[in-house]
């Protein structure tokens, strides 16, 4: 599966953004789905994920509650909305896909978009 995001930008803070992120080569539903993040001069760590239905998902704690994963797997789309951004939440945010079950294996995630820039000002 490849996949492509976009939707990053600039935003004061308090602002929000939607990223999203188009699938092709096979069916989004065949994959967990992922948001992940990396910001200058740190490790990549994940945002959110979800289940192949959509059904469930997963959300790190400084996220919960301003962001929401959502997915149309009738258009191969996968979606972060980012409320209440914060100058903190800047980094390049990738999309990723696990052909796994479990969508809280991290490592799992192996098919990766190219980033987007997020960049939230004070």
């Amino acid at each position: 599966v490849q996949l492509q995001a976009s939707g990053g930008g600039l935003v004061q803070a308090g602002g929000s953004l939607r990223l999203s992120c188009a699938a092709s080569g096979r069916a989004a539903s065949a994959y967990g789905m992922g948001w992940f993040r990396q910001a200058p001069g740190k490790e990549r760590e994940v945002v959110a994920t979800i289940s192949r239905s959509g059904m469930s998902t997963y959300y790190t704690d400084v996220v919960k509650g301003r962001f929401t994963i959502s997915r149309d797997n009738a258009k191969n789309t996968l979606y972060l909305q980012m409320n209440s951004l914060k100058t903190e939440d800047t980094a390049v945010y990738y999309c990723a896909a696990t052909s796994g079950i479990d969508i809280t294996r991290f490592s799992t995630f192996t098919f990766w978009g190219q980033g987007t820039l997020v960049t939230v000002s004070s």
